[in-house]
């Protein structure tokens, strides 16, 4: 009965340890945690559109390597698929598994050269553009 108790007690603490380390990582991290499922449920949706209207040319992918959104490994990797859409769909997978900053550093260079598609990427559709915009350029 003692073992018992020491168990439960033992997967108690755990919870706990657990439970306090998630809690911390949002506040400690801030936007260097990956993308919440907000923005990971917007990209799925409006993904189709990305996929078929992004130009991820040399420039373009050179642009997000030089603010450090991607690696230069990569943008090689890109460089290298030679259809648009293919290209496109990996560039999107890439941004899926970096974090909230590169994420808005990713819009931030869209909205340099491709504009027109950040409304896609953001709250609502659009509605919540201007603010966000704000509140992205004003990190970098």
């Amino acid at each position: 009965m003692k073992a018992l108790l020491c168990v439960e007690l033992s997967t108690i603490v755990e919870q706990r340890s657990i439970a306090w380390c998630t809690a911390d990582i949002g506040r400690e991290f801030g936007e260097v945690r990956p993308l919440d499922e907000a923005r990971m449920r917007t990209l799925a949706v409006n993904g189709i559109q990305l996929l078929d209207q992004i130009q991820a040319d040399v420039t373009f992918v050179t642009e997000l390597v030089t603010i450090e959104c991607i690696t230069w490994p990569q943008r090689e990797h890109l460089m290298n698929i030679t259809q648009p859409r293919d290209r496109n769909d990996k560039l999107l997978e890439f941004i899926t598994r970096r974090s909230v900053a590169d994420f808005n550093k990713f819009i931030k260079v869209l909205s340099k050269e491709q504009a027109h598609l950040v409304p896609l990427l953001v709250t609502d559709g659009g509605k919540m553009f201007f603010k966000h915009m704000k509140k992205i350029f004003s990190l970098y």
